[in-house]
C-alpha cells in the first residue's frame, strides 16, 4: 500500500469561493493554444452517407456544425476531399482538426473530499454535481480548478509542475477519482487506465432487476443517430465497450416496481457506458435523465451511479493501492426506504 497521507471523509476547502482576481487566485499558464488532432479509419458501411454525416452520426468525432469550426480537412483515400462527399464501403478517411484552445487553469479554493495524497497524486472522493475538468460553460468551479490551488497549498505556493486530471467522472457521477500532480505521475497512470490495468467498481441503483445475477455486455458504442447528447450500440463503426456485473440486492415491492443494487466493473471507459449498457439491460440507473425514464416511487432522485473503488499502481510503489470512497447519503437512504417497503424523501449527495 501507499505511503502516502489517508484521507478518511476530510475535506480542503473553504466555504467561501474566492473572488476572480483576487490575491488566492492562481493560474497554471500552460499556453492556450490549439491542439491538432488526427483520425484515420475505414468506412465500414455501404451506406453511401456524406462525410460530414458519417464522421457525426457512425464515428461520432465532430458534429457536422463542429467540422467548420474547428477547420477540420478530410482526405479519402489519401486525396482532399469535400465534407460533401459520398463514402463507399472500405474507403480510407483522414480527418484532421484543431481542438478549442484550452483557457488557461484557474485554481480555486472549494469544498473537496480528500481520500489520500503524496508528492504525485492526489485521490478525492468527488460530489455529485461537481464537474471534473473544465469545459464550455464549465469553466470554474471543477475538480481540477481545487486540484491545482490545493497543490499550490501544499507546496507553498509558485507555479507547480503540470500534472491534470487522468481520467473523468460524468458530472452526476460520484466516487473516487485521481489527479496528477506532476507531469511524469500523469503518464504513469494515464497509461494504466490506457492499457487496462487499472480497475474499477462502481455502485448503481437500477429500475428493475437483471435476469442473470452476473454477466457480461460487450458491444460497440457509436453516438445516438437520433440524439447527439446520447450513445447507443452501433451496428457497424463506434467504440468496443465492455461491462462486467454483478447482482447484490433485490427488491420486489409490488409488480411492476422492482430495483437492485449492482457492481459494475468497467473494462473499457467509453463515455456513458455503464448507463448505455444497464438500460441495453432493460434495467435503467434510477435517476438517470438520459437513459431511463422517471421514477414513479422515487421522482426526485438524481443518477444514483457511484465509483465506489479504484485499484492502482502509483508512482514509486511495488503494489497496487486500492482506493474506496464510502456510499453516498443518497444510496443509504434509499436502500433504506427499499427494504422499510415505503416511501421516504432522498437526500442529494
Amino acid at each position: 500500500m501507499s505511503k502516502g497521507k489517508k484521507r478518511k471523509g476530510s475535506t480542503a476547502s473553504a466555504p467561501d469561493q474566492e473572488k476572480p482576481g483576487s490575491a488566492s487566485e492562481r493560474e497554471a499558464r500552460n499556453g492556450a493554444q490549439a491542439r491538432i488532432r488526427t483520425w484515420n479509419g475505414r468506412v465500414e458501411s455501404d451506406s453511401g452517407l456524406r462525410a460530414d454525416k458519417y464522421i457525426a452520426e457512425v464515428v461520432g468525432i465532430l458534429g457536422r456544425s463542429q467540422l467548420k469550426a474547428r477547420n477540420a480537412l478530410l482526405l479519402v483515400n489519401g486525396k482532399a476531399a469535400k465534407f460533401s462527399r459520398k463514402l463507399i464501403r472500405g474507403e480510407a478517411i483522414e480527418l484532421t482538426w484543431s481542438d478549442e484552445p484550452e483557457r488557461d487553469l484557474i485554481a480555486e479554493e472549494l469544498r473537496v473530499s480528500l481520500l489520500y495524497e503524496d508528492e504525485n497524486v492526489f485521490v478525492f472522493d468527488k460530489a455529485q454535481g461537481m464537474v471534473t475538468h473544465p469545459a464550455a460553460g464549465n469553466w470554474r468551479g471543477t475538480l481540477a480548478n481545487a486540484a491545482l490551488w490545493l497543490d499550490a497549498q501544499r507546496r507553498g505556493g509558485g507555479a507547480a509542475p503540470r500534472g491534470g486530471i487522468v481520467h473523468r467522472l460524468d458530472k452526476d457521477t460520484s466516487g473516487v477519482i485521481i489527479v496528477a500532480r506532476n507531469t511524469a505521475a500523469h503518464g504513469f497512470l494515464a497509461a494504466q487506465f490506457k492499457n487496462r490495468s487499472a480497475r474499477k467498481e462502481y455502485i448503481a441503483l437500477l429500475q428493475g432487476i437483471p435476469r442473470e445475477e452476473s454477466g457480461r455486455i460487450e458491444n460497440n458504442l457509436a453516438r445516438d443517430k437520433r440524439d447527439r447528447k446520447k450513445f447507443a450500440p452501433a451496428e457497424s463503426g463506434g467504440k468496443p465497450a465492455v461491462t462486467d456485473y454483478r447482482l447484490i440486492s433485490r427488491w420486489a415491492l409490488k409488480p411492476g416496481c422492482e430495483y437492485s443494487l449492482v457492481a459494475l466493473y468497467p473494462r473499457t471507459g467509453r463515455t456513458h457506458q455503464l448507463r448505455v449498457h444497464m438500460a441495453g439491460l432493460g434495467c435503467p440507473i434510477v435517476g438517470d435523465p438520459l437513459y431511463g425514464k422517471k421514477d414513479r416511487y422515487f421522482p426526485e432522485a438524481t443518477l444514483m451511479l457511484h465509483a465506489r473503488r479504484l485499484k492502482i499502481l502509483l508512482p514509486s510503489q511495488g503494489e497496487a493501492s486500492i482506493f474506496q470512497a464510502p456510499l453516498p447519503q443518497r444510496f443509504a437512504a434509499m436502500v433504506a426506504t427499499l427494504k422499510s417497503g415505503g416511501r421516504s424523501e432522498l437526500r442529494k449527495s
